[in-house]
């Protein structure tokens, strides 16, 4: 099950080490979504391709692209660069969503007061970042993941490093985290069946 927790602000060690045997303050899916619009869902990672999960939440969110990235040492050309880039704080102008299929890492995102909070993922796991959001990801001490990732349409993968507060994606994110993400998707984009 994932686990979400507020991490320490004065956290400056390696961010692949799990920090926190017992982190400070957890965090319930409802709340991380509340407070940063990441959506959660769980998914078998052994059985999705034949239990037709994936696909009814890709028919229904219009996820038209797909594909699956490894990030390890044996797998991810120019590795240590690739988890620098990936650690650096930044937004995109479109959803991030991953699924993990095999192993685990770290997604931070900032919280409406620029706090840090930290989701632990693994197999089965399904997250959704919201354009607009600042994050960065980060392997945890296992350096493996295994993910697949979606998109609706044509994949846009280019990274807007902090600071771009300027950006529409940026202000349109802002003005739903004023609503406690109530508006955030269409109606019938938000899977409520899908959530856990």
């Amino acid at each position: 099950m994932v686990k979400i927790w507020y991490m320490n602000d004065d956290e400056t060690t390696d961010q692949r080490l799990e920090h926190h045997l017992n982190p400070p303050q957890f965090l319930e899916i409802s709340e991380l979504f509340k407070t940063t619009g990441v959506e959660y869902i769980k998914l078998n990672a052994k059985t999705f391709q034949e239990d037709g999960l994936l696909d009814k939440i890709k028919k229904a969110r219009n996820y038209s692209y797909e594909d699956e990235i490894t990030c390890s040492k044996e797998c991810l050309q120019d590795y240590e660069n690739k988890l620098k880039h990936f650690y650096a704080e930044h937004l995109h102008t479109d959803e991030e969503i991953r699924f993990v299929v095999d192993g685990s890492g770290y997604f931070d995102v900032r919280d409406v007061n620029d706090k840090w909070i930290r989701i632990s993922v693994s197999a089965g796991d399904m997250i959704v970042i919201p354009a607009g959001i600042y994050h960065r990801f980060t392997l945890d001490v296992n350096n493996y993941i295994q993910a697949k990732r979606l998109f609706i349409g044509e994949p846009v993968w280019l990274p807007y490093n902090r600071p771009v507060d300027e950006m529409a994606c940026r202000k349109e994110y802002l003005s739903h985290q004023a609503e406690s993400f109530k508006n955030l998707h269409k109606p019938g984009q938000f899977l409520a069946e899908f959530v856990v």
